[in-house]
């Protein structure tokens, strides 16, 4: 009985890589190479809106009143804890005008105070959940008011908001903004080079961005 099931087995052990092979998923395909003119534009002579050392910049041009720009923040700052040491994201407030520039001013002067991190989804649950804050006809009180419900001082964020410093880098974003093409938000720009226009979703622009940030990554 055993020297008939011998072949037997030794057929069954034979096949066994065989069938492993067979049951191993296929690898995914490579993707397709970006297309400039479909996946991102390139900035001419453009630039880092904050450069740092060793670092390869993913810039958010936004605005707290934009709705998509809200809907946006879960994913990006999600994609912002992944991101490897040597990329730096950095938000890029739109001052296109009118009820723009109250909260782009608002961004300035939290980030000059040192609490903008810590407030940035507040802004957005504020101007589009609960209604505490106006998309439009702010005043600087009323602003200024809602930072103190967030344990900010308040004549230190008056003061800041209204001050010289802030004027200085919302001109600054202003011109950055401009010369990037940036025509709406949000919108992704790479080491001040790339501006991604393409991707169906959030997560879409994301990877196209990543691709880029690679691109960058390999000419150092």
């Amino acid at each position: 009985m055993a020297s008939r099931l011998l072949p037997v087995l030794i057929t069954l052990l034979a096949l066994l890589p065989v069938t492993a092979l067979a049951a191993a998923p296929a690898p995914a395909p490579a993707p397709a190479p970006l297309v400039e003119g479909r996946d991102y534009e390139v900035i001419p002579e453009g630039t880092p809106f904050a450069p740092a050392k060793g670092k390869i910049e993913v810039a958010e041009v936004f605005g707290y009143t934009c709705i998509h720009c809200a809907h946006f923040e879960p994913t990006l700052a999600a994609w912002k804890k992944t991101l490897p040491r040597d990329v730096q994201l950095t938000p890029v407030p739109a001052a296109f005008g009118g009820y723009w520039i109250p909260y782009a001013r608002a961004f300035f002067a939290a980030q000059q105070l040192g609490v903008q991190p810590r407030t940035h989804q507040a802004v957005f649950d504020a101007l589009h959940k609960t209604g505490a804050l106006p998309i439009q006809n702010a005043s600087p009180e009323e602003i200024a008011g809602f930072y103190a419900s967030q344990g900010v001082d308040r004549a230190r964020f008056m003061a800041a908001l209204r001050g010289p410093q802030v004027d200085a880098h919302l001109a600054r974003a202003r011109d950055w903004v401009a010369a990037a093409g940036v025509e709406g938000t949000p919108t992704i720009i790479v080491n001040g080079k790339y501006r991604v226009i393409g991707g169906r979703t959030y997560d879409d622009m994301l990877k196209i961005a990543e691709r880029l940030v690679a691109r960058e990554r390999a000419r150092k």
